[in-house]
């Protein structure tokens, strides 16, 4: 049987917004009445915080939350709880700790066979940045490229395009030069839809919030291009 795989890349949701609307986005993608939804923290060390804010966001939502935790493992199948699931939704942190940690563990392997097996993938901030063959992050301290991913969607990522003022002209600079592959970079508020790897849907809880396509040029540069997204609303609004 053939599956759809999708993984949505997140500016936003429960960790830093008001509202749940890039939540909501993705649930209801998921096409399932009341979904199943595991958080993964491992970028943030496992934080017990950011734990607490997933349930206390997700127990209000129409979905089924649990977690995942690596720092102190209780899951011995991680391939049978994660396979389970209908959305895992990855937080953010640090990348490179993130991808080194889910190798150790295995679980590299078992989301690439939750993506194969139709799960939703999704994340914020490392959680959208793994998935791709590189991306632009400060696991290091300053900007720097980690061409290590996961390789779920080829390329390069970038979040926090508009919100951190280092983030664009370092990520324009490192696809210019080749440093970095071409890709696509996030706003703060947006959120991107990959199907098969090719961005299918893209939406913004906030106006001007976009996502972009960032590629070389013959002649040393790079240039981007916003796709078209959708403004959400709340319900009834």
């Amino acid at each position: 049987m053939t599956h759809t795989r999708r993984i949505a890349l997140l500016g936003g949701g429960f960790s830093d917004d008001p509202d749940t609307l890039l939540d909501d986005f993705v649930l209801a993608t998921t096409g399932k009445e009341r979904p199943k939804v595991c958080f993964v923290p491992t970028a943030s060390g496992d934080s017990a915080g950011y734990v607490e804010r997933f349930y206390a966001a997700f127990s209000s939502l129409d979905c089924v939350p649990t977690h995942l935790s690596l720092f102190r493992r209780e899951h011995r199948d991680l391939r049978a709880l994660i396979l389970s699931q209908d959305v895992v939704y990855v937080g953010g942190g640090n990348t490179a700790n993130l991808i080194a940690v889910w190798r150790l563990h295995g679980l590299d392997e078992v989301l690439r066979e939750a993506y194969e097996a139709g799960v939703l993938l999704c994340g914020i901030s490392a959680g959208a940045a793994c998935w791709f063959d590189a991306c632009l992050t400060d696991s290091f301290g300053p900007m720097s490229p980690l061409l290590d991913g996961l390789g779920l969607i080829d390329g390069s990522f970038c979040p926090h395009y508009d919100a951190e003022a280092e983030r664009r002209p370092a990520f324009l600079s490192a696809v210019a030069d080749g440093t970095l592959p071409g890709g696509w970079a996030l706003d703060d508020g947006a959120a991107a839809l990959f199907t098969d790897g090719v961005l299918t849907g893209a939406v913004s809880r906030a106006p001007g919030a976009a996502v972009h396509r960032v590629t070389a040029t013959a002649h040393g540069t790079a240039t981007e291009t916003a796709s078209p997204v959708r403004l959400l609303t709340p319900a009834g609004a």
